[in-house]
């Protein structure tokens, strides 16, 4: 099917007590992998991209993957732009085919961050896609951007919802504890906060920094209205370590085919285990449903 907007999508997944997983792709195999997990368990999938990876490639060469995936394939999949700055980059995704576009602007003041949030909502109004945003600063590595812990800033419920008011979002990303890459001790998650900024928005929230939190922080960040959840830094592990357990176990072989299903095998596992974890199975019909009661 066509790629879908991720707004329906994510108020769907708030209203009924699930999140969508949404992972960072690496190339045609992960994306195929992520597509053919959401298939299995007849879910929905967010294939995100960095900017770093579009660089690599190119949007067009990312859009062609995303969509022979989509569209050849009966579950919801949305095509989101991750952790964005540059508005010349963002409107390019909207343009060329991207259904979901977030903008990055958390290190700035409220009023620029808001300010630089409300030109990307004219983008995703012009464009008719989905939209994230972030307010406060989420700690840790997130491709080659770095905050510190004692930079990372949690999000005020107050300043969420004036954030979410003025711009309508899809999805709203804020700092809750929660860090990019692996953590270093015993995440400390303010599930409080994301009940009250849930609360005082009504905006599904985006849980950013999902590598390496336990089942029960997942289940109770979902029930608070969590809908989206990132995952990034586990898939880069497995995508690496793939190969080389596929080697050590098989020295031999230099059939490049049998080298690439390995990790295509292993990065599916890895995206079917998280979909089923977030709640995601069975949701697809549902959702495609509602679509059709809203048309």
């Amino acid at each position: 099917m066509p790629l879908v907007n991720m707004k329906p999508l994510l108020r769907h997944a708030m209203d009924n007590g699930y999140a969508v997983a949404a992972f960072n792709l690496v190339d045609y195999n992960t994306v195929k992998g992520m597509v053919k997990a959401a298939e299995g368990l007849n879910a929905p999938v967010i294939c995100q991209t960095s900017s770093k990876t579009i660089d690599y490639y190119s949007h067009e060469e990312i859009v062609s993957w995303v969509r022979t995936c989509a569209e050849n394939s009966p579950v919801p999949v949305v095509l989101h732009l991750d952790h964005c700055k540059d508005i010349a980059m963002i409107e390019k995704c909207a343009q060329t085919g991207w259904t979901s576009i977030m903008i990055d602007a958390s290190e700035f003041p409220f009023e620029e961050n808001l300010e630089m949030s409300k030109r990307v909502r004219d983008i995703a109004e012009k464009y008719n896609v989905g939209m994230e945003a972030e307010l406060g600063q989420i700690m840790g590595v997130e491709d080659d951007m770095v905050v510190a812990e004692e930079d990372s800033v949690l999000t005020d419920p107050e300043d969420a919802k004036k954030f979410c008011d003025a711009l309508d979002l899809s999805a709203f990303a804020c700092a809750v504890g929660t860090a990019h890459g692996f953590y270093k001790g015993e995440p400390v998650v303010d599930f409080d906060r994301i009940e009250a900024i849930n609360k005082a928005t009504n905006t599904p929230m985006a849980l950013h920094g999902g590598t390496g939190l336990s089942d029960e922080t997942f289940a109770k960040a979902i029930a608070r209205g969590s809908a989206k959840v990132n995952i990034s830094t586990n898939l880069k592990h497995v995508f690496v370590k793939s190969v080389d357990e596929y080697r050590r176990a098989n020295p031999d072989d230099y059939e490049p085919l049998r080298v690439i299903d390995a990790q295509y095998q292993a990065c599916k596992d890895l995206f079917a285990s998280f979909i089923e974890k977030f709640g995601g199975k069975d949701q697809a019909p549902s959702f495609l449903e509602s679509l059709k009661e809203t048309a």
